[in-house]
Order: C-alpha cells, then structure tokens, then sequence
C-alpha cells in the first residue's frame, strides 16, 4: 500500500468551462459569481447552451490535489462517479495527472456522474452551476481502509456536507487520517455552504479539524459577525490553523499567538475558476514540508495567480520553479 503526502476527499466533479458575457448570464437566470446547485434537467439546458466547452476533472478538493500532485507530492483523491461516460473520463484523468483515484467508477450509481457548468465572463468572474449527481451520494463505505497508512494531510471539502452521507464519510476518513498520525482540515467552500452547515462546521473546527481554509465571507458567515477578526479569534480559539484569504486585501494566518499576513498584487483575472482551490495547494504544500507560516501563505498566493492567469482550473506553469524564484525554496 502506498502511503500519501495528501489525501482529498470532496465531490468528483467534471467541470465544464465556457465563456458567458453577463447578458447570457441574465437571459439564462444565472446569478453571477457564485455556486448554484442544479437539477438534473436544468444542467441539460446549460450543458446545450454553452458554445465552447473545455471539459476536465474538478471539484474543489480535487483541484487542490492535482495542483498538489504537479508540485511532487504523492496525492490521492476519494471521490465517487458512475461508470458513464464523464464518470470514467473522470477517473482517467486524475489518474493520468498522477493522483491515485481509489474508487472504481459505480455501474449500479442511481445518478449520473456530477458535473459544473461554470461560465466564465468578460471580467474573469465565474458562475458555476453545478449538478451534485453521484459524487454527492459518497459516504462511510466508500472510504477505502488502509489509504490512510502512513498518511500526513486529510483535506475535505465543505460542500461534500450537503448529503448526509458526506458527513459519515469526513467522520470515517479524519478518523483514520489521525489514527494515522496525520492532520486533518478542511475548506469552508462557499457563504451558503457555511450557513447551511454551521453547526456541523462549528463542531468540526472545534473538535475534529487541525487547520482550516476560508474566505472572508465563510468566515464571518459562519461566526454570523461583520466583524472578521473577530470571527478569526473564534475560530483560532479551538483550531490550531486558521486561514482567511481576502479577495484582493492580505491573506490572513493564524496559528496559536502566531499571525501572518501576507499581501496579494490585485489584477483582473482571465479566469477565477480555482484561484481558491489552488491557493489551497500552495498552502497545503508549505505546511506539508514544514514551512514558516508566512512561507505557506506566500506559495498559496503565488499558486492563485497562476491559475487566474488562464482558463481552467489546475496549473499550467512549474509552480515548484516559481517558488524558487521567489526564493520560498
């Protein structure tokens, strides 16, 4: 059995990436900049709509893995699709982008395999509309015993917790992660996923989590506060690392007393899909190899804005030679 540097669980996905001047997005009753969660039928319409579709394995977790995975670090990803067409494109394609996929494609999955339709304005905002399918149905028994020997890194993805399976599933992995000696975290995702599963977030950052990742609006959603900092002390209190990226304002790491804030150079991204994902492989990176806590802010900012620097979600530059050449390495 191999043993993992980092092992993702979260809501395989295959996104689907078009471009959408705000006008379609109207037409289309598209809220922009945000996650919406879609029927089966209204993910046919968008999927039709779109001219220029680009097609890759995503998720938010299993983005974060792959950036991870191109960085050199050994990655796995538990994640569950069907035996479709998009489910063994999947499973193909982290598999080739180096990262172990575990779990078999499902002939017998009730749903499809999930996908996002994410619309990329002139801007670089995106609106991801996304059908949760079978990815959202993983649960306990699809968390494979044994990956977890020798494992450091958990990291989970909060909108994995709109199902309740997802949430026996996050149980049984971070139990095994620690049981093995690792670190278990998670990202917070989006506002709404916070404020669905406040309660759940609350406990888990209190009681199971060892660092977690979010951004301004998560944060002070989940604490139900305007006030960041003090949402950041609430967290900080119960959890040994907390992160909050700010948009284009410092990133903000807290550890114990420690705090880092690391700034951010503003420029107009070509494409915000995954600037958050990567940010967290960067991040997860540094803490992975024992950097200083203004270390790992400084590579999860270095990986965002390669990554809004084209279309897709997953890099496409050597991060690692980045790193060196802002002498992090």
């Amino acid at each position: 059995m191999n043993s993992y540097d980092v092992i993702g669980i979260g809501n395989a996905i295959v996104d689907v990436i078009s471009h959408g001047e705000d006008t379609f997005l109207d037409h289309m009753g598209i809220e922009k900049g945000i996650m919406q969660l879609v029927e089966r039928d209204r993910a046919e319409v968008l999927y039709g709509a779109m001219k220029d579709r680009v097609e890759t394995p995503g998720g938010s977790v299993a983005n974060t893995i792959a950036g991870l995975g191109s960085l050199g670090l050994s990655t796995a990803f538990i994640g569950k699709v069907k035996d479709d067409a998009l489910g063994r494109f999947y499973a193909k394609g982290m598999e080739d982008a180096g990262t172990a996929f575990p779990n078999p494609p499902v002939p017998d999955a009730e749903a499809p395999t999930s996908r996002s339709m994410i619309f990329v304005s002139p801007d670089g905002e995106r609106s991801m509309n996304t059908y949760l399918g079978a990815g959202a149905d993983l649960g306990q028994g699809d968390v494979p015993s044994g990956l977890f020997e020798g494992g450091k890194i958990l990291f989970l993805e909060g909108y994995l917790f709109d199902k309740p399976e997802g949430k026996t599933a996050f149980s049984e992995a971070s139990q095994q992660m620690h049981a093995a000696g690792g670190k278990s975290g998670i990202s917070l995702s989006d506002p709404f996923c916070a404020d669905r599963h406040r309660v759940d977030f609350q406990r888990l950052i209190r009681d199971e989590m060892d660092f977690v990742l979010g951004n301004a609006a998560e944060w002070t959603t989940l604490y139900e506060t305007d006030d960041l900092n003090a949402a950041l002390d609430q967290a900080a209190a119960v959890c040994e690392t907390v992160v909050c990226t700010c948009s284009g304002d410092p990133v903000v790491l807290r550890r114990g007393d420690e705090r880092a804030d690391v700034p951010v150079q503003k420029v107009v991204p070509v494409d915000a899909t995954g600037a958050g994902d990567q940010f967290a492989a960067g991040f997860l990176y540094g803490f992975a190899t024992g950097q200083s806590l203004q270390t790992c802010g400084r590579m999860g900012v270095i990986a965002a804005a390669e990554v809004i620097g084209h279309v897709g979600p997953r890099p496409k530059a050597d991060l690692k030679t980045m790193f060196v050449q802002a002498g992090l390495l």
